[in-house]
């Protein structure tokens, strides 16, 4: 049987609750609009003061909340409760005259940035009288066309300005739920820009409410713009006051944006918007609970940065790399947000990470290395692995018209991949700066170039790289795939040819047998460089290796003087002389150093080609591969504490320290959940059908349901080593270590 009577099936609301903590404040409805500050100052202060983001974009400061008492006075607030979801964060609020407040914060779709307000206790009746005044403080330059919103809220214009200086329009609107009894907007001079009331310039102005005018006054648009609206607090717990805070790009071509409404009238709306997203992916659960939280976890991070399409440059659904600066999608991470996005039904973000770069390819083939949703421009180039990740979509969700496009843009980007970056026809590829393989300051590029980490993004070196080697393999032999099933022969014949040249130099060139291990090549002389680096562990991804080299691989990643770590795999050797495990690059700290940090982008490369080469038969991998996707996970908790993953950009590889100093948490830059889905549970595609074969991970039980392959609903248990597996309905059976092959 297959075992129900032994099952629970969580809800959605449970497993996000299940998510909670006390030190998580980042929050986001998966529409390009984030509030994820990695640095904030003013959590201790109600409303949100700190900064959101608009895609790139930063915007600061949003507003803030204070309450007046009868005799207008402020009420000092207290944090006494700090509960964050996914979805919402809850604070609790003491004041001096024993009255406890809650504050309920969301970030709902459209850009609404939401605090909503209830009187949990006032034994005195302190706040039978009491205003709740929101208010908010913009750089006076930076504004334009204040006047009144619906409802007697504020709204403004404000050009916001990135780190690279370019400007975004944007239409601000603050408003409440009731609707205001009063509003006021003022300019002053430069001032400090803190969410103290008693700093505003309504504080002396207010008599009883605040004055309903609108001064813009003045000789010059220094300073700052402040605005605020007030509310009586006559409220009961069902009835709160809502303050919002609606931010929309003044360009923003997106047809479905939600038209502004009473923020009262969207309760639940946030909690909708989460359960949605989660209900779209199979329900993965495990005994070991690290693997179990990290799953969820991981859905999460990839709902947090999901961007709408729709919007300027971007038509389709798709993930951003990160938060901040990267809350676009960055061409590198792309192919990994493929591999997680596919297994969500629909695939719509799936695919639209390569689509969307279709739709903006230059004219010469390339692709751009970020899609700023309002501006392309700059010569930033990331080098990626496009055709593994474009099959894996195809695997999950065949669909003819996403193969077809994919096959022209793709097609145009390894010719000019073959045109600008293997000229000779050496069947390697060139890597002209050290930014664009994602991964800069290491040795590799000084071996060619002493000053390549003072280059910028100038093509002043030329370096055969073996990772983008490697994806240029992948890429053909996918090209070679797609062209079979489009019914182009020839064309299929042509694509296995250059994957065939490229194949030499990979175990040619490539391959230094006498170490045991691959490497980059130096093509002034042609000699490899020796350097060691986790990317030398790339071509485990293809099919080219035979049983001797992987063995070999395998040695130097249970080395502890190379690749051996606690917490695996560094970036670089350990015996590399530029090696360093606190992220520092020739005596100084870096922030994205990979001279001997862990990355998780090259840890899921790493497990990944392990996973492979199980795949493909080779049994002796297992251990190690179920051991490295473990330890892997395991590293993404502070303290190992597993009420507590992360998803840093790097970590230290003998404490698992991550990279705080960089604030940059939930950065999707790598592939966790195919890994776990694949690796612990054993679901692996395949052109036939499905093949379950999981890793030797040491788990007493793991539970699949909802995985959708072709169309068809998998299900799957495993007890210790027994596997049943449900094909709509169809049972089948198997242990771990004996593949079972099952046609779709």
């Amino acid at each position: 049987s297959f075992r129900r009577q032994h099952l629970t099936h969580p809800t959605v609301a449970v497993r996000l609750a299940a998510l909670a903590r006390d030190d998580k404040w980042f929050l986001s409805a998966g529409d390009g609009t984030i509030w994820a500050p990695p640095f904030p100052v003013w959590l201790h202060r109600p409303g949100f003061w700190d900064e959101a983001h608009i895609h790139s974009h930063a915007f600061a400061p949003l507003f803030s909340v204070a309450i007046l008492d009868r005799y207008e006075h402020e009420l000092r607030l207290e944090r006494s409760r700090w509960h964050w979801e996914p979805g919402s964060i809850t604070v609790q609020w003491g004041t001096p005259v024993r009255a406890t407040l809650t504050e309920r914060r969301e970030v709902l779709p459209g850009g609404r940035f939401r605090s909503a307000w209830t009187i949990e206790s006032d034994p005195d009746h302190a706040l039978a009288a009491a205003h709740l005044v929101a208010f908010t403080a913009q750089p006076g330059g930076e504004v334009a066309a204040v006047g009144s919103a619906e409802g007697d809220g504020v709204r403004w214009q404000r050009h916001i300005i990135d780190s690279r200086g370019d400007a975004l329009r944007v239409t601000a609107t603050l408003r409440a739920a009731p609707q205001p009894v009063g509003r006021s907007v003022l300019r002053t001079e430069p001032a400090a820009l803190q969410p103290e009331w008693c700093l505003t310039p309504f504080a002396e102005r207010w008599h009883g409410g605040l004055p309903n005018d609108v001064r813009l006054e003045g000789i010059s648009s220094d300073g700052f713009v402040y605005a605020a609206i007030d509310v009586p607090l006559d409220v009961v717990q069902d009835h709160p006051v809502a303050i919002t805070l609606e931010i929309t790009p003044g360009d923003s071509r997106r047809p479905d944006r939600p038209a502004a409404r009473s923020p009262g009238e969207r309760d639940g709306e946030g909690e909708a918007v989460w359960t949605a997203f989660f209900q779209r992916f199979p329900r993965f659960a495990c005994s070991d609970e690290h693997l179990s939280r990290y799953y969820d976890y991981r859905v999460y991070g990839l709902h947090l940065n999901r961007l709408p399409g729709g919007v300027g440059h971007l038509r389709h659904p798709t993930i951003a790399e990160g938060i901040g600066y990267f809350h676009v999608p960055i061409a590198y991470s792309a192919p990994c947000h493929m591999a997680e996005m596919r297994w969500a039904n629909p695939p719509d973000e799936a695919r639209g990470a390569l689509l969307n770069f279709l739709d903006r390819q230059k004219a010469d083939g390339s692709f751009h290395g970020r899609l700023d949703p309002f501006r392309l421009a700059g010569a930033v180039f990331y080098h990626a692995n496009w055709g593994d990740a474009t099959l894996g979509v195809e695997a999950l969700h065949p669909d003819a018209g996403f193969l077809e496009r994919a096959y022209e843009g793709l097609t145009r980007y390894a010719r000019w991949l073959d045109r600008t970056r293997d000229s000779e026809q050496s069947g390697m590829y060139d890597i002209v700066n050290q930014y664009e393989t994602g991964q800069e300051y290491m040795s590799r590029y000084a071996a060619v170039d002493p000053d390549a980490d003072r280059n910028g993004w100038d093509h002043r070196i030329r370096l055969k790289g073996i990772d983008v080697t490697v994806y240029a393999y992948q890429l053909k032999r996918a090209l070679a795939e797609m062209a079979i099933r489009l019914d182009r022969s020839r064309q299929a014949s042509a694509w296995r040819d250059g994957a065939g040249r490229i194949a030499e130099a990979i175990t040619g060139a490539m391959w230094d047998a006498e170490r045991g291990l691959f490497s980059d090549v130096d093509p002034r002389n042609g000699t490899r460089t020796g350097v060691k680096a986790a990317v030398c562990f790339y071509p485990l991804l293809t099919d080219l290796l035979n049983d001797a080299m992987v063995r070999v691989l395998l040695e130097h990643l249970e080395d502890t003087g190379e690749f051996a770590t606690p917490f695996p795999v560094p970036s670089t050797s350990l015996d590399d002389p530029l090696f360093n495990a606190h992220a520092e690059w020739k005596g100084k700290r870096h922030n994205c150093p990979w001279n001997g940090r862990v990355w998780p982008m090259t840890n899921s490369h790493v497990v990944e080609g392990l996973l492979r080469q199980w795949h493909g038969g080779r049994r002796f991998v297992g251990r190690l591969a179920a051991e490295l996707l473990v330890r892997f996970v395991r590293m993404m908790f502070h303290d190992r504490d597993p009420a507590r993953p992360n998803c840093y950009e790097h970590y230290n590889p003998f404490t698992g320290h991550p990279s705080v100093y960089r604030g940059i948490d939930d950065y999707q830059h790598s592939w966790v959940l195919d890994l776990l889905i694949r690796g612990v549970a054993g679901i692996e595609p395949t052109p036939e059908g499905v093949r379950i074969d999981p890793l030797p991970v040491v788990v007493d039980s793991v539970e699949l349901d909802g995985c959708i392959v072709r169309g068809r609903q998998i299900d799957l248990r495993r007890d210790g080593a027994d596997i049943c597996v449900r094909v709509d309905g169809h049972e089948h059976r198997t242990v771990v270590g004996t593949p079972l092959e099952i046609p779709c």
